[in-house]
This record gives C-alpha cells, sequence and structure tokens, in this order.
C-alpha cells in the first residue's frame, strides 16, 4: 500500500509539531511521499512564515530595510532545527533568497520558500530524499497548471524513491520562474503526487479531525462528517468550507484515490473520508451545511418574459460585458433573479442596470443587497421525503425569513437565500432540525 501524506502549516509550526508529524509518518511504513507546507501560527497571535515571507520580499523589492524581517524568518526555522537536534545548516539558502529579494524575483517566489525550506527541514528530520517541486511541478507560459507534463515528470521522479519530501504550494514555469497556486495549495500538491504514484490513499493532515457537518464558529463542536463524497465536498468547498482546497479534489477525483482528512493532534481520530462514491448511508439527511454572505439580488419583471426568445441571455449577457458572473438565477414566467457578488456588483452597478434596460425593456428591476446563500448539501436527501420541508420549518421557527430557494436536479442540494444579519441564526437552525434532534 502507497500512501501520500500532506501537513498543513498548523501541524510543522514548530519542533514539538515536527515530532507529531515523524511519529505519524514512521507509525506506517505505506506513508512514502510527504507534501509540507510552510510553518504556520504556533499561537493565534503569531505569523505565518508565508506572510512573514511576504513582508520580507515588500520591503527588500522596495529598497527598504528588510534585514531585521530576514532574521525573524531565518530564527523560526533555527528554532526548529536546533529544537529537533539536527545537524542542518540554511545559510546558502538564506543566502540565495535574500539576492532574489534583493533583485524582485516575484510575490511567488517569495511564498513559495516557505515550503521550500520546511521540506528541506523535515526532510533531514524523516531521512528522506528532498525533492525541489520547482523540479517536477510545471506551468505553462500563461501560468496555468500543466498536469500532463507534471505527472510524467512526477511519476518518473517518484519511480526511482521510495521515500521522498516534496514541498506544496508551488511548481515552475518554462522559463524557470516560480509559480505558485492560490493560498492553500499544498492540498493540490498533495493530491498530484498521489495521482503520479498512484496511491491507495491521501491523507491530509490538518488541525482538526476531519470535515465538520457546519461551521465550528456558528456550531459550537459540530460532528464530524465520517464519509462525504467528491460531489458532496465540491458543494460545501463552494459555499465556503475551507478544510480542503477545492482544486486538490480534481487530480485524485480521476484516479479513484480516496482523500482522508486527519488530525496531526489527535492522530487517533478516523477523520473524514472523501470518496468517488460510496454504498455507505449518512448518519443524518444532511451531509453539510455551509454558507457565504454578501450577495446582491437583481431582480427584473416584464409582463410575458417566458415568451420572449432570448430574454435571459441579453440579460445575462450584461453581467458578462462587466465581468461579473453569477452564482444563481431562479425564475418565473413574468420575472427573474440573478443573484451576484455584492462587491463585484457594486462596482460597476449603474453600467449594468442601464444595459439591461437598454437590451430587454424591462417593466422593472428591483435590487436586494445584503442576502447570504446558505448550502445544504447530503446524498441522503434524494431518498428523504420533506427534507426541504423540514428545512422552512427550521427556518420559520427561527423567524428566519426565505428570500430564494434553489434544489439542483441532482437533489444533492438545496440553496437558500436569506438576509446578511439572520445567516448564523439560520445554519443554527438548519443543523439543529437535522442533526441535534437525531441525537
Amino acid at each position: 500500500m502507497v500512501k501520500v501524506v500532506k501537513f498543513g502549516g498548523s501541524s510543522l509550526a514548530s519542533a514539538e509539531q515536527f515530532k507529531k508529524v515523524s511519529d505519524i509518518i514512521h507509525s506506517d511504513d505505506s506513508r512514502r511521499y510527504v507534501v509540507p507546507s510552510a510553518p504556520g501560527k504556533r499561537f493565534p497571535s503569531d505569523i505565518k512564515v508565508t506572510d512573514m515571507l511576504y513582508e520580507c520580499y515588500s520591503l527588500a523589492a522596495k529598497g527598504k530595510n528588510y534585514k531585521a524581517s530576514l532574521d525573524a524568518i531565518k530564527k523560526r526555522y533555527y528554532e526548529i532545527i536546533h529544537e529537533l537536534g539536527i545537524d542542518l545548516s540554511l545559510e546558502n539558502e538564506f543566502k540565495i533568497i535574500e539576492t532574489a529579494f534583493v533583485g524582485r524575483s516575484g510575490r511567488d517566489y517569495a511564498a513559495s520558500r516557505g515550503e521550500y525550506l520546511n521540506g528541506i527541514v523535515l526532510a533531514k528530520y524523516l531521512g528522506f530524499q528532498f525533492i525541489d517541486s520547482a523540479e517536477v511541478i510545471f506551468f505553462d507560459d500563461y501560468g496555468n497548471f500543466d498536469a500532463d507534463s507534471t505527472n510524467k515528470a512526477l511519476s518518473e521522479k517518484l519511480s526511482h524513491l521510495d521515500y521522498a519530501v516534496i514541498p506544496g504550494f508551488y511548481g515552475s514555469m518554462p522559463n524557470d520562474t516560480i509559480k505558485t497556486f492560490s493560498r492553500g495549495g499544498s492540498d493540490i500538491t498533495g493530491s498530484i503526487v498521489a495521482k503520479a504514484v498512484k496511491a491507495d490513499m491521501y491523507e491530509n493532515w490538518t488541525d482538526v479531525s476531519g470535515v465538520l457537518i457546519a461551521d465550528p464558529r456558528i456550531i459550537n463542536n459540530p460532528k464530524v462528517i465520517s464519509t462525504i463524497t467528491y460531489k458532496e465536498l465540491r458543494e460545501l468547498s463552494y459555499m465556503g468550507a475551507t478544510v480542503l482546497h477545492e482544486d486538490a479534489i480534481f487530480p485524485v477525483r480521476k484516479e479513484g484515490i480516496p482523500i482522508n482528512i486527519r488530525n496531526t493532534n489527535s492522530p487517533e481520530d478516523m477523520g473524514t473520508m472523501i470518496v468517488e462514491s460510496t454504498s455507505k448511508k449518512s448518519e443524518y439527511t444532511i451531509t453539510g451545511i455551509a454558507g457565504k454572505r454578501g450577495f446582491t439580488a437583481v431582480s427584473i419583471e416584464k409582463d410575458m418574459m417566458n415568451a420572449e426568445l432570448g430574454f435571459g441571455r441579453r440579460v445575462l449577457e450584461e453581467f458578462e460585458k462587466n465581468g461579473i458572473s453569477f452564482e444563481h438565477m431562479p425564475s418565473g414566467i413574468d420575472t427573474m433573479s440573478v443573484f451576484v457578488n455584492q462587491e463585484e456588483f457594486g462596482r460597476k452597478e449603474q453600467e449594468v442596470l442601464a444595459g439591461i434596460h437598454r437590451n430587454t425593456h424591462p417593466d422593472s428591476i428591483d435590487i436586494e443587497s445584503d442576502i447570504a446563500l446558505i448550502a445544504i448539501v447530503g446524498r441522503g436527501m434524494k431518498s428523504t421525503r420533506g427534507t426541504a420541508g423540514r428545512i422552512f420549518s427550521a427556518l420559520a421557527h427561527a423567524h428566519v425569513n426565505v428570500k430564494m430557494i434553489d434544489q439542483g436536479s441532482s437533489e444533492l442540494n438545496i440553496i437558500v437565500g436569506v438576509e446578511d444579519a439572520d445567516f448564523e441564526k439560520a445554519i443554527a437552525a438548519i443543523y439543529d432540525i437535522f442533526v441535534t434532534v437525531q441525537l
């Protein structure tokens, strides 16, 4: 059995955490390929190393005094090295980084050094081979991830190595410029490595014991989801659930490789299994709840709208022209509503409205802002009667007014729109009716 294991920033924030990681890896011989993040926060008021690198680079690129900032970064790494008792110097690496910063090497290069240095330290501590991700993970000239070239190079490189550390978050472009994934992209690297080695499992170790049914900042001690499908997780990730980077799903999904979300601080917990499909029934009717604030509803009304060919297309064209994508579009016979990001729409509001008036001649346009969208997701909803009714009942009991409802054709999710002010109250009400009541 072959496992790829990725450890997040909180799992590698200090020497103490490194020791936990080492114990986890060495407790299972199948954990052969390790993807580390940069050191995260050691305590709530601490600063992540990636943010320290951004600050240091900004100072150096502007010709300002960056020495103290660079020394602080060095101190973080040398504290870890000293406490682990390993014989390792990073001075040559820091000299290269300093020269590159002064030469304005770019923010992507700066950000990537956190993972790069942490990979060197972890490889030394574990006794594994270190692989620079810039040599095996590739982006094209436009900065798009090159999956085919990467898979070929990575598969070839790792086929000769039984154990290796491959830093997360970055790769290289054809001109050797360092390019990073979006923030949290080490999850993606882990998924790419898992695909390349045809792993039996991709373990993603973090500071929570799996994917939670709801946001713990809203629900006190929410239940952990034991098994979730890729489709369900995709829906929850899109609506704000942040345990796993949403783009990390695609490489392993194509290969049928399951992902196991585990807790570095509680390795005995089984965590959450993320799979392509499963015969296992959800413990509850719903699998999870997630949501986002800050939407605007643009409602267009016109008599006989349904008989006017191309009406909806002409409306959406005005949003497209102004670079605004829509989230949802419920409609009726004479009305249609377009839900869009409030901040994006606000910058182009009058241009969009003028365009809609000019091209569709509506009877009226109504705008309502400060709307939150909440997704209730679950494969169990399809076979359970009255799910939508229970949602509405719970919201009505909590005195929450529903602004919109949208159910996908797959019956995998139901999305409701509520006032921003009712966001947390609505999530609590839905969680209670489906989870707390059944406990």
